[in-house]
């Protein structure tokens, strides 16, 4: 796509500042099997733009031409019935390089918006099955972005987390059943203040970060400085940054590459679950997303093999948000599972845990 022809998005490469919730973005858009991100905090911070920045700085995707699913030409996985049938069938369908699509969900979404309608009295009438996509096929191989998620209809957050565990959306409607792919990287965001999400639910996001507004005046000054001079002359801002851009983007697709090559040792794997047992951490899913998380991140800095610090950096981002027992309690800042980690891995030293490092971003 020409640069004439995209939309202007501010360049993630741009985006001072925020590394917790930079590098959990980047991470699970190389592994989306970590399963999304949730990000809590306060109001202007960049959540929304940072999330937009992403879906413009990844390469571009190729789809089957004219497909509302952006099905994949070779991963049937990833393709609609009907594409499936006709591949099947022998046939070579066109296919055309795509944006990698982002997709917002309104907080008035109803169910059907979100996953498609089935129109009864065509198919009654007609006996052909009349499917209206939704919000879960045009996120397909894509990002879904929820704002303000804490304040979406809790059923509307369960058909949402359960399309992005399982990778599939399926429409049932008097006796007619429509099944598609839905596989996306779910991105919700909140202000605490204004609620919290149930600890069942919140356990289903794969990583949980904080964003706290910049203090420091100098920090500020940059910050704005940079959004005026984008919003002054949005080509040339991206142009200036434009190789800092493509940097980043071309170690997001090698990250990819060579993700199935990275290994953790049995012994690491086994202190991941000792931290998690001893924060009492319900379920498996805190010892998973943390596994492949630490994955994600060796593969992004390019090494074939998981460290502890890489372990140091992902843990608080991967079982924060799976602490809470009571509704009612805040969501940890992350302190007591570096407490959890120091104890097991035998570090003494907490200081250069507390802050989330991330120079090969920033």
């Amino acid at each position: 796509m020409s640069s004439s022809r995209k939309r202007r998005v501010f360049p993630f490469a741009a985006v001072i500042g925020q590394a917790e919730m930079k590098l959990a973005l980047l991470l699970n858009v190389i592994d989306p099997r970590i399963g999304g991100v949730m990000i809590m905090g306060d109001r202007g911070t960049g959540k929304s733009t940072t999330i937009r920045a992403l879906a413009d700085l990844l390469p571009a995707i190729t789809v089957v031409q004219g497909d509302p699913y952006n099905s994949s030409p070779s991963d049937p996985d990833l393709q609609s019935t009907e594409i499936r049938q006709k591949i099947d069938q022998g046939e070579n369908p066109p296919t055309e390089k795509a944006q990698v699509p982002m997709v917002d969900l309104p907080l008035g979404a109803t169910e059907d918006r979100l996953c498609g309608t089935i129109d009864i009295e065509k198919a009654l009438s007609e006996g052909v099955r009349a499917f209206e996509p939704g919000l879960l096929a045009k996120a397909n191989r894509g990002l879904l972005y929820v704002d303000e998620v804490n304040l979406l209809d809790d059923h509307l957050v369960d058909v949402l987390l359960d399309s992005a565990a399982s990778g599939w959306n399926t429409v049932e409607r008097e006796g007619i059943s429509i099944r598609h792919p839905a596989r996306f990287v779910l991105i919700g965001s909140g202000n605490p203040e204004e609620g919290e999400l149930r600890p069942q639910l919140l356990d289903r996001f794969g990583m949980s970060v904080e964003v706290r507004t910049v203090r420091e005046p100098e920090l500020r000054v940059q910050v704005v400085d940079q959004r005026t001079s984008f919003d002054n002359d949005p080509e040339a801002f991206t142009a200036s940054i434009q190789k800092s851009q493509e940097v980043l983007q071309e170690k997001v697709i090698a990250a990819q590459e060579i993700l199935s090559k990275v290994e953790i040792d049995e012994d690491l794997r086994l202190k991941i679950s000792a931290v998690c047992g001893e924060l009492d951490v319900d379920g498996l899913r805190g010892d998973i997303v943390t596994n492949r998380s630490a994955k994600a991140l060796a593969a992004f800095e390019a090494r074939s093999e998981v460290t502890e610090e890489d372990i140091a950096r992902v843990i608080s981002c991967s079982l924060r948000h799976r602490l809470r027992k009571d509704p009612l309690e805040q969501i940890d800042s992350g302190d007591r599972v570096i407490k959890a980690f120091c104890k097991i891995f035998e570090r003494s030293d907490q200081s250069n845990l507390s802050d989330f490092e991330l120079a090969a971003v920033d």
